[in-house]
């Protein structure tokens, strides 16, 4: 395995450790030519209480399906916040590598088909089919992290 996609994997796992969610810790990094171009990780958006400060998850709450009705959620995804910070940034990501810890879900994939990022990897898999099914077509790379060589 290259030792940069470790690296870069290894980093995405860090961010995802400073989450603030109580059921799954996702942490993004966007890499362009090895150097980092942005950095995610699923939490609340700023000046909105997270889910530790409430005491309490609202998805599991409200028994929501993981993989299902994401816009129930106080956080934001991880992926989102660090294409939002590029954006605000002013900080192009045509032709990146993100790296994820976690398979994106629908939401996240069109919005990343169209910051023109052209490959991801993900570590864990994530009940999402349908973001498999448009990433696809839209011919992004997606490759599981365990699968590179």
């Amino acid at each position: 395995m290259n030792k940069w996609n470790k690296r870069f994997m290894d980093m995405a796992e860090l961010v995802g450790s400073w989450s603030s969610c109580v059921r799954r810790k996702v942490g993004a990094v966007i890499v362009k030519d090895k150097l980092i171009m942005a950095i995610g990780y699923n939490g609340a958006p700023a000046g909105v209480k997270n889910c530790v400060e409430r005491d309490y998850c609202l998805r599991n709450k409200l028994n929501i399906k993981s993989g299902t009705h994401a816009e129930t959620c106080y956080a934001v995804h991880a992926e989102q916040n660090a294409i939002v910070y590029a954006a605000k940034e002013g900080i192009s990501l045509k032709g990146c590598t993100l790296y994820c810890t976690h398979q994106p879900c629908v939401v996240c994939a069109k919005i990343i088909i169209n910051t023109g990022i052209k490959e991801i990897i993900f570590k864990e898999g994530y009940p999402d089919d349908f973001s498999l099914e448009i990433l696809k077509e839209a011919g992004i790379k997606l490759t599981k992290f365990s699968d590179l060589k």
